[in-house]
């Protein structure tokens, strides 16, 4: 169980780790998304072939998965584009408005009640958010992209949740990352007219964040986060990952010093985010102690 559990934290850091190195790779941020999904795909493909864990499937379960998979590549797209335009700080307590957009997308989509009090709590979020916005006016791009990126991240869990019943995890995470790349690269020839760069070619050094962006920051944080599934509940690992935020920011102050950038309505406005993320983790803890009073 130790074991699982150094997993499950490692993991967990090491998804906080992926806006510290958006921030270090110089790659414009359609670039970089671009990179990351060839290097993981083509990652994936080959140590789930070893593994015997890549299945076939139908055309239309590969469109619909692709589908999914093309919104996880526009979050990652807005994400690092929040990173690239405000700072790592800003991107990842955007990415804090997932709840709220759950609450709202979730019973949208899957035609459910509404629930007041998960609406309630993200409301706290958007409340902090707009405090940032307000008070740190020259991060406001970045702000708006973050908040497109937190959107597309809810659509991203709404729409996984029903492929995770249908199918295996491995080949879900493949053929989104795999039609995900290809989405973006018939993109591309629009997005670089748009957004030129001067060379498509990474840097010896970005080429290393990206790899370890690719094999660690993804490849390994999915096995590692698969394999303490198998020890540790889902509640208990759905809990823990909302813990990554603070550690990007953490991060984010000791390599960038970005605390030093950052005016009083950020800590003002993370205030009121950390006590929304506090109150709907003790309200998860609640509810799962009623469901399982033998724990």
């Amino acid at each position: 169980m130790k074991k699982a559990f150094l997993q499950l934290h490692l993991s967990v850091f090491l998804a906080g780790f992926t806006g510290i190195l958006g921030k270090l790779i110089t790659l414009n941020e359609g670039m970089l998304v671009w990179y990351r999904l060839l290097f993981t795909s083509i990652t994936m493909y080959v140590l789930f072939r070893m593994q015997g864990k890549l299945k076939k499937l139908p055309l239309p379960a590969i469109l619909s998965i692709g589908g999914t998979g093309c919104v996880v590549m526009l979050h990652w797209l807005f994400f690092y584009g929040s990173v690239k335009y405000a700072n790592v700080s800003i991107a990842v307590v955007c990415f804090s408005l997932t709840s709220l957009f759950t609450a709202i997308f979730d019973p949208l989509i899957n035609r459910r009640r509404f629930d007041k009090t998960e609406m309630l709590l993200s409301m706290l979020t958007l409340a902090g958010i707009l405090l940032i916005f307000h008070f740190d006016t020259q991060y406001r791009t970045g702000i708006i992209l973050g908040i497109i990126s937190s959107m597309f991240c809810a659509l991203f869990t709404v729409f996984n949740k029903r492929l995770v019943v249908k199918y295996d995890t491995a080949s879900i995470t493949f053929y989104e990352l795999g039609v995900g790349f290809l989405g973006l690269s018939l993109l591309m020839p629009f997005y670089l007219r748009a957004f030129p760069v001067a060379s498509f070619i990474p840097s010896a050094m970005d080429l290393v964040y990206l790899l370890i962006l690719a094999w660690f920051c993804t490849v390994l944080m999915y096995n590692l986060s698969m394999n303490a599934l198998k020890k540790i509940s889902a509640f208990t690992v759905n809990l823990c990952f909302n813990l990554e935020p603070l550690y990007s920011i953490i991060l984010a102050f000791i390599l960038f010093q970005e605390n030093k950038l950052l005016q009083g309505g950020f800590y003002a406005g993370l205030s009121l985010i950390l006590l929304s993320v506090a109150l709907q983790m003790l309200r998860v803890v609640r509810q799962h102690r009623r469901s399982v009073p033998s724990a």
